[in-house]
């Protein structure tokens, strides 16, 4: 089921007729009410103007908690400005935005999950230029990779707003510690240590427990493996003409990455522990493929830093907690650090100035750290404080985006055509981890469907 939300920042009664006046207020003694029921110093926010009485849509697929998060976030922003920011979040917006759009119905801003739809959007002519002040933010405060995925043959058009970090190991503390298990710095020492864990296999004990299962887009969680390998392997040069479909995935560089892969995926001796064997990987679900390190049957699992949520109640995700995690470590020792991974970004459909104002607040550092701080989220904007994230994973995450020698690429599935990246690769994934098709089957099949 699809759920929606429409969110509008509405003064209680006995404060409408005050309205005008506080917004004075701000002007003039740079003071006004925050969502806390509080004072703000509005002061920063009088670089986006004045717009009393007027109102920006925002569309998104957010909904629930992290949209009413969204919400809370620029309630400073609404009452310094004047604004009125009407949120409206469905799970159906990816696909209605374009019924919108061709009905003249557009939204003035969208938060858009993947680069792919925000590049249709362009190419379809509906999304505008950001203003030079949304730019001007993202120089500052964002990589250029970064603003390359907002900006298209030169033109720059959205700005990122949040972001996840894939690619970690997630693991017990104190099960490496009881077994005198390292941390490893390279690949090849992450297979070395898998080898010592084989000694364990005993009953449902295995080094690895991984999950595909995913309704509809069952799959992807094995497109992630083979992006972090080919980003270790290949290089950010390679990983770039691979996602543009000009280095095939029957090439030696891709070829290289998913026998890597392979090595752990097929081997009866790695996975699937607390599951079954290598043929359970498809039906063991992404959310659960984790779980069997908390009954000590499995030691290592693969996964982006949104999985914090699915330990449950009670399971402390610590250094030295129940549970910790480790990004999958580079080829060489002498690597920096490489990471792929998500985020957002905020596009607009027009060029009002109120619509220029709203979008030029979500790329700064203001609204990052408003955001952050009511937990939940991360971002890899510079100017976020760190220690504002909920969690030591998410001060961790931050730490890594924000620093200058990480090499970040966006999931390479989100990047390709919708017939590859949401399609044969992730149907390839599955075929190929069950058995029914051989990796040179794999990669030539998947090069087939490359537009």
């Amino acid at each position: 089921m699809s759920s929606t939300l429409r969110r509008r920042a509405i003064a209680p009664a006995a404060a409408v007729g005050a309205l005008s006046l506080v917004l004075a207020g701000c002007a003039a003694d740079t003071e006004g009410p925050t969502a806390g029921g509080g004072d703000v110093d509005c002061s920063e926010y009088e670089q986006y103007g004045s717009f009393e009485g007027e109102s920006v849509e925002i569309y998104a697929t957010i909904v629930e908690v992290e949209a009413d998060d969204l919400v809370t976030s620029w309630t400073d922003f609404e009452n310094c400005t004047g604004i009125t920011i009407d949120y409206v979040g469905t799970q159906e917006a990816e696909t209605q935005i374009n019924v919108r759009a061709a009905a003249g119905d557009a939204p003035d801003l969208m938060i858009i999950p993947q680069p792919g739809l925000l590049q249709r959007l362009i190419a379809d002519g509906y999304v505008s230029p950001a203003a030079s002040s949304v730019e001007d933010n993202v120089d500052e405060f964002w990589s250029e990779s970064w603003k390359g995925y907002g900006t298209i043959d030169g033109t720059f058009y959205a700005a990122p707003l949040l972001a996840s970090v894939k690619g970690f190991i997630w693991y017990s503390p104190s099960d490496f510690e009881e077994n005198g298990y390292e941390i490893p710095t390279t690949w090849d020492e992450m297979m070395d240590l898998s080898d010592q864990m084989t000694e364990r296999n005993e009953g449902p004990y295995r080094p690895w427990c991984v999950g595909f299962g995913s309704g509809d887009a069952t799959g992807w969680v094995g497109t992630d493996w083979v992006e972090d390998a080919v980003l270790r392997t290949a290089g950010p040069a390679a990983y770039d003409e691979w996602v543009a479909g000009e280095l095939e995935f029957s090439s030696p560089e891709i070829r290289e990455a998913v026998d890597l892969v392979g090595d752990i995926l097929l081997d009866p001796q790695y996975v699937n522990g607390g599951f079954g064997g290598v043929e359970s990987i498809v039906s063991t679900t992404f959310n659960d493929g984790g779980l069997p390190i908390l009954d000590g049957n499995c030691s290592m699992h693969h996964q982006a830093s949104f999985y914090e949520a699915q330990w449950g109640e009670g399971v402390t995700v610590a250094p030295d907690g129940d549970i910790w995690a480790f990004l999958t470590p580079p080829i060489s020792a002498d690597d920096g650090p490489a990471v792929t991974g998500g985020g957002e970004f905020v596009a607009a459909f027009n060029e009002r100035e109120a619509t220029s104002a709203v979008q030029t607040y979500l790329s700064s550092d203001t609204w990052a750290n408003n955001r952050v701080a009511l937990g939940g989220v991360i971002s890899a904007n510079k100017g976020l404080d760190p220690s504002l994230a909920g969690s030591d994973l998410g001060r961790q995450s931050v730490e890594i985006l924000q620093n200058p020698d990480t090499v970040f690429r966006f999931d390479a599935s989100d990047l390709m055509p919708a017939e590859v990246g949401t399609s044969s690769f992730w149907t390839g994934m599955v075929d190929w981890v069950s058995g029914t098709v051989t990796t040179d089957e794999l990669l030539s099949n998947i090069d087939s469907t490359f537009p």
